[in-house]
């Protein structure tokens, strides 16, 4: 997939060598030492993975993450320390795919527990910037999409002259609930085997998260799915974050940026996004908190559109509408409902 710029490979190989040598200075317990305190050591690489292991861990795993508050997961260059960090971790939790620069250290870590969040739900491919065409998702009608079905990449449906390529594995699986539990159960497994003298918490912690996510799901579905109550389906975001979320929910999300955020638009994407807001009743151009809105705000402008944030959840900062992935997730409910319904 494309994904941002990223620490340059020599730079990272400096980087793992400091920590390897500085952890070689520690001394000689090794990776996986565990804590004094007697808590499972996790590092998880971005807020999504720090904020599930730390519902399903409790009181038992002391949580680290990778990403800081307000950096963009994609963006993310590992420091010496955060290589050391790793490697004296008990368990990783990460995202292969969404930040290279991980996947290159965790490759390397001496850790026992490795969970790759992506090979416990399902991944599929959703529109990206191609050739400088942004490929779309299916316009398919109200309720058509089925829960979970992939979207139509690379087929010329010709609704608005949007054309359809073939693009990465989209890493944005916490933005359905549903994938997100999936997640959950399999992270939650992975701390019972880690440490299974507190199997049995994780397992109830884990079941309690999985409803929660149950609940959050039911929400979005009933506030979505019912075409009477939309004027439209289709919501335009600066980068493709959403297509999990518009397939659980049978709507369609327009890219401005595919799903690198760091793109540039073609003036023919913009172009196609200007008539398919028009043909669409979009009311509404989505932007992020942790990536620049002026794009969006340019072609709202352009196109007597309103402008609203459609948050991603990599992060939590001061900026988020909400403290934790839940409040977001409802926040981004809100401004969704509140888009699609306007006329």
């Amino acid at each position: 997939m494309n994904v941002r710029r990223l620490i340059p490979t020599a730079a990272l190989s400096c980087a793992a060598l400091l920590g390897l040598t500085a952890l070689s200075a520690c001394g000689a317990d090794g990776a996986g030492g565990g804590r004094k305190d007697g808590r499972l050591d996790v590092v998880a690489s971005f807020y999504p993975l720090q904020f599930l292991t730390e519902q399903i861990g409790g009181d038992h795993v002391a949580v680290t993450a990778l990403t800081k508050p307000g950096v963009e997961p994609h963006d993310l260059e590992l420091r010496a320390r955060q290589i050391v960090k790793l490697n004296d971790a008990d368990a990783v939790v990460y995202l292969k795919g969404l930040q290279p620069a991980v996947d290159k250290a965790v490759e390397q870590a001496d850790v026992k527990t490795k969970v790759d969040a992506s090979t416990l739900t399902s991944m599929e491919k959703h529109g990206n910037e191609v050739g400088g065409h942004a490929a779309a998702h299916d316009h398919a009608a109200a309720g058509d999409t089925a829960a979970g079905d992939t979207a139509g990449a690379g087929e010329d449906h010709g609704d608005h002259g949007h054309s359809h390529s073939e693009a990465g594995d989209d890493p944005h699986i916490w933005l359905d609930p549903v994938k997100y539990a999936e997640v959950a159960k399999g992270v939650g497994a992975a701390l019972a085997k880690a440490d299974p003298a507190h199997a049995a918490d994780y397992r109830k912690n884990t079941d309690t998260l999985v409803g929660r996510l149950g609940a959050l799901d039911k929400e979005y579905a009933a506030a979505l799915k019912d075409s009477t109550t939309l004027a439209s389906r289709v919501f335009i975001t600066t980068h493709a974050a959403f297509g999990y979320l518009a397939e659980r929910y049978g709507l369609t999300e327009e890219a401005i940026n595919g799903l690198d955020p760091d793109s540039e638009p073609s003036p023919a994407r913009i172009k196609d996004l200007q008539r398919m807001a028009k043909a669409d009743g979009v009311t509404t151009v989505f932007y992020e908190t942790l990536v620049s809105d002026k794009t969006a705000k340019t072609l709202a402008s352009d196109t007597s559109l309103k402008t609203d944030v459609l948050d991603p959840l990599e992060g939590i900062t001061d900026r988020s509408r909400g403290t934790d992935y839940f409040s977001v997730m409802r926040s981004n409910l809100t401004a969704l409902t509140t888009a699609l319904t306007a006329k």
